[in-house]
């Protein structure tokens, strides 16, 4: 076994340099692979390498820093076992580490931790304190338990050791690959930039280091921009690896001094980096794991990077499945390939295909409708895009020019949170109304088609339609019609869709019906 260095209170470069060098990690830690991605490499034409963190025995980078500072407590503090207070990704390393060197870890959960995440825990050979609403409540419990059981408290970012043990990822990068240009990390405590940007400045000054933070949790920007760590009033949750209100005094200190930038991403942009990765390398990554290669792509569009070898870090890949599910929904709005707008048309037959057609061949991704009035419709609609801004505004422009009134949803959050899935409510008028459903292949034309067949023929009530990226669509239509229409059932033929009269269905009469 590796003995870790001791560290003073605020270490010098040359000593976090010693200290990662000799550090103990390895007992525990795997060196994970740096990995190209072949197809986003091409499509920002420069040389794209992502850090495999995912691939630890704990699927994130923690275990390191905790490995690094549990190894080098005296004999006194290992029999009197560790404690930390993590919903996490630490939990999990703290867990591995004690077990791994026979010392007894407690870790305090909030009580709303999933599952999956306390069984991970236990897994590891971890005790679990289920405790408090949140995380500052098991912090405050833990740091209880600790002074008043003799437990030592393991910090998820904000200590010498921790900072040095994942200073480890910035040697491996180095060794791996002599000639990067960039390297981006996530910053959330700030433990890892500080470990990884002090090892860079140390050995080869001049790679840059760059970091990476959500728009709504940019704490270290907020005490860059204050000269000193500060309290955010709110974080976001989607990355919630990296949800920290605070900044740690000891790596705001480091990184402050050896970052070269930082950069801020928005939720979306988060999205498209977990597709990317899922695409290129097969990775499935954690909203924060995916943080970095978000801030990869948006530093190299604001400052034309071209011809370089850019170097970023997955931390972290212990997801929540049902995450995955937003993460589909907002993708591709990150990437800028769709845009969401309401539209007003007029309240008549053959509305819905002009409106179609004006679009022409661009793909529609989502068609929300329910009839309201008999003067104007207000459709929710989204548009996949090919050409980004510059085709998202001539759609705006064509479809004014064509007398239709649009609002540009595509930066509006409660739009893309709520509002896309609550677009309609009952009739203002009883209607005569049959309620059926549709599935068809997936092709260009398919949902015009549909229009063509059906659309000018009767007035349509309602319509959803959302494209999920698989082989096949689906429509939720309603038209107004009588009991019974011979001719229009003659059209379904026509149309030679799969159906189903969904007039019954016990959904729509309670949320939808007339």
């Amino acid at each position: 076994m590796a003995v870790p260095l001791p560290l003073s209170a605020a270490p010098t470069g040359a000593e976090y340099l010693r200290a990662i060098l000799c550090s103990p990690v390895y007992d525990v830690a795997q060196v994970t692979p740096l990995q190209q991605m072949n197809k986003l490499s091409e499509r920002l034409k420069n040389i794209v390498l992502v850090k495999r963190e995912d691939r630890q025995p704990v699927h994130s980078f923690k275990l390191r820093g905790a490995y690094a500072m549990i190894a080098g407590l005296n004999e006194q503090q290992k029999a009197g076992g560790v404690i930390a207070a993590s919903a996490g990704n630490h939990a999990q390393g703290v867990a591995l580490s004690a077990t791994g060197l026979g010392i007894r870890s407690l870790i305090v959960m909030p009580l709303t931790t999933p599952d999956i995440k306390v069984d991970a825990v236990r897994n590891f050979g971890g005790e679990v304190l289920l405790y408090g609403a949140g995380f500052d409540d098991a912090k405050a419990k833990a740091i209880e338990l600790a002074e008043r059981e003799g437990y030592t408290f393991i910090p998820p970012f904000d200590h010498p050791a921790v900072i040095a043990g994942q200073g480890t990822i910035g040697m491996e990068l180095i060794q791996q690959d002599a000639h990067l240009d960039r390297i981006f990390v996530p910053v959330g405590g700030g433990g890892l930039a500080a470990g990884v940007a002090v090892l860079i400045k140390q050995l080869m000054p001049e790679i840059k280091v760059i970091g990476v933070e959500p728009e709504d949790s940019s704490c270290l920007a907020a005490a860059l921009n204050a000269g000193q760590p500060v309290e955010l009033e709110r974080v976001g949750m989607f990355a919630d690896g990296v949800a920290v209100k605070r900044i740690g005094d000891e790596t705001f200190r480091l990184c402050k001094e050896y970052l070269d930038d930082i950069i801020t991403v928005d939720s979306d942009a988060i999205c498209a980096a977990v597709k990317d990765l899922f695409e290129d390398v097969r990775a499935i990554a954690e909203p924060s794991g995916a943080l970095a290669l978000a801030g990869l792509k948006k530093y190299v569009k604001q400052h034309n990077i071209t011809g370089e070898r850019l170097s970023c870090v997955l931390s972290g890949a212990n997801l929540n499945f049902h995450g995955l599910r937003y993460v589909s929904e907002r993708c591709e709005l990150g990437e800028k390939r769709e845009a969401l707008f309401a539209v007003t048309i007029p309240e008549q037959k053959g509305s819905f295909l002009k409106f179609c057609q004006l679009l022409g061949g661009r793909s529609v991704t989502e068609f929300n409708y329910r009839y309201a009035c008999d003067k104007d419709a207000c459709i929710f609609v989204g548009v996949r895009l090919t050409g980004g801004q510059s085709e998202k505004e001539e759609i705006i422009s064509e479809l004014q020019n064509g007398g239709y009134q649009i609002v540009d949803l595509s930066d509006d959050e409660m739009a893309k949170l709520h509002v896309r899935y609550m677009v309609g409510g009952r009739p203002a008028k009883p209607l005569r109304e049959r309620l059926y459903s549709f599935e068809f292949p997936e092709s260009g034309g398919a949902l015009l088609r549909f229009l063509q067949t059906l659309g000018t023929h009767w007035n349509i009530s309602l319509f959803h339609y959302r494209s999920h990226g698989t082989d096949y669509g689906r429509v939720l239509a309603g038209f107004e019609l009588d009991e019974r229409s011979p001719e229009f059932e003659q059209h379904l033929k026509q149309l030679g869709y799969a159906c189903h009269d969904e007039t019954d269905n016990p959904a729509f009469r309670f949320f939808l019906a007339g």
